[in-house]
């Protein structure tokens, strides 16, 4: 036996590979060793389940796959959400009644609501004149007098506790390549407002002042101004430091941009216009109930195609996180509302946060928001982490899509497009989950904003869709 290529080997400098914990490596490099650690880790996270779902789907499934997702991709990639006009819910949003009140994420029941979207609950039967005060509001929510619904299901989205009511203006956004449309109420600003479930007569005051005057304000210059292309405002505002979810500073300067001019030739009183403008200026998150509904009406394009992996919809209530694949439609997955790693306004803290709520992680589902962080490094000072966290976010989630926008590029990535079609299969063999970034609200009714930051979903919404689909489609 000849063992001199063994004794040439120890002769060598040697050098290890380290699978597993980092610290193994870390250790070697501490003595002086040379070492290489490989970042992986089991399929699935070793679950035994998910990983016999997907060696099911490789062997074979009944559609093809590859397909399926090409052409959900193909789909997001084509749409051309478009903002045409400002109406009343009852009037437009599909289903909408005066006894419903439609809520971000997954259906969930007044008795398992958290505190925030109670708060909203209350609020919205306050505006509506359908209960006097708080009391009588949670009376009437407990009665089953009233019936809830998720914003999802009537073609709708809603930020945080997400709350939409009969009368409550919405903007009115269509897909032109395929014809859908989405709706979503118009954004009250941070801090005390209904969404972070807040219901104090100031609240109610801001909201019935949007629908009586600031909606049919913008609902009029929109009108003189006409279709607005919400595809080439995001496309300008990832390129202008904005990722389309928490930071929308770019986004609602261009929407003033862009309706000043008809804005200041209506026939209002000018203190009534100065009033709605101050309010545009003021609120540098106007923005996000436009990118919303677009990113709503882009995915929903690609719901409903036989054999695809990619999701269409991620939503929390504050209870649950949910989830939708496009090849099947119709069926929530979900899991256990996640908590938030964030940044607090002064006098708050993890204690008083509610978990994640909104459904306003439909931006990261269309491949913004969260997906789109590299391009808008300055988000870190809202939700936390460093301007290289940003950019690692965003290449991270490159492994879990199938595609790159060609509309949404990124300038610090030379242009590159924004990851795009999430793949639930390479979420669960990777097990790298999206990346949401997020406000907080206060845990209890009435409170508010108390905060913003970063939060993963939960893992086995996304085990549990691969498994469902690999028991309808693998052969």
């Amino acid at each position: 036996m000849n063992v001199q290529p063994i004794l040439d080997l120890f002769g060598a400098e040697l050098v290890a590979v380290n699978l597993g914990l980092e610290s193994f490596a870390a250790n070697l490099a501490s003595e002086g060793a040379r070492a290489v650690h490989v970042d992986w880790r089991p399929p699935a996270g070793g679950d035994g389940k998910a990983i016999a779902a997907l060696d099911a789907i490789a062997a074979g499934t009944t559609v093809d796959v590859e397909k399926a997702n090409a052409e959900a991709v193909r789909r997001i990639l084509a749409a051309e959400p478009t903002v045409v006009g400002i109406g009343v819910a009852k009037d437009v949003v599909p289903g909408m009644a005066r006894d419903l009140i439609l809520h971000a994420g997954p259906p969930v029941t007044w008795e398992r609501m958290c505190g925030p979207l109670r708060g909203a609950v209350i609020g919205g039967l306050i505006y509506e004149g359908l209960a006097k005060d708080a009391a009588e509001a949670e009376a009437m929510a407990a009665s089953g007098k009233v019936r809830f619904e998720p914003c999802h299901h009537h073609d709708s989205v809603g930020p945080m506790a997400g709350v939409m009511t009969a009368s409550m203006p919405v903007w009115i956004v269509e897909n032109k390549a395929f014809g859908n449309r989405a709706y979503c109420t118009l954004n009250e600003g941070l801090g005390k407002v209904l969404r972070y479930g807040a219901y104090s007569a100031e609240v109610i005051d801001r909201l019935r002042w949007m629908r009586d005057e600031l909606a049919p304000i913008l609902s009029e210059a929109l009108a003189l101004h006409g279709p607005v292309d919400m595809r080439s405002l995001i496309a300008q505002v990832l390129q202008m430091g904005d990722e389309g979810h928490n930071r929308n500073r770019a986004g609602t300067s261009i929407v003033i941009r862009e309706l000043a001019p008809h804005i200041v030739t209506l026939d209002y009183p000018k203190e009534k216009l100065a009033k709605a403008l101050a309010f545009l200026n003021s609120n540098d998150h106007f923005f996000l109930n436009l990118t919303m509904p677009s990113a709503k009406c882009s995915v929903d394009a690609a719901a409903g195609i036989e054999g695809s992996t990619i999701i269409t919809t991620m939503a929390r209530n504050g209870t649950e996180f949910g989830i939708k694949l496009s090849g099947l439609p119709g069926r929530w997955f979900t899991g256990p509302a996640g908590v938030i790693d964030g940044l607090y306004l002064p006098g708050y803290g993890p204690a008083d946060a509610s978990r994640d709520i909104g459904d306003s992680v439909i931006t990261e589902t269309s491949g913004i928001g969260g997906f789109a962080m590299a391009a808008a490094p300055a988000i870190v000072k809202f939700v936390g982490g460093s301007p290289k966290d940003a950019v690692d976010v965003t290449m991270r989630m490159y492994e879990i899509t199938d595609a790159e926008s060609e509309s949404y590029r990124i300038p610090v990535l030379d242009f590159r497009g924004t990851p795009t079609g999430i793949d639930v299969r390479k979420v669960v063999e990777t097990g790298i989950l999206p990346a949401i970034n997020t406000g907080i609200a206060h845990k209890d009714p009435g409170v508010g904003m108390v905060g913003a930051g970063l939060v993963k979903p939960p893992e086995n919404a996304f085990r549990d869709a691969l498994v469902a689909f690999a028991e309808k489609y693998a052969i």
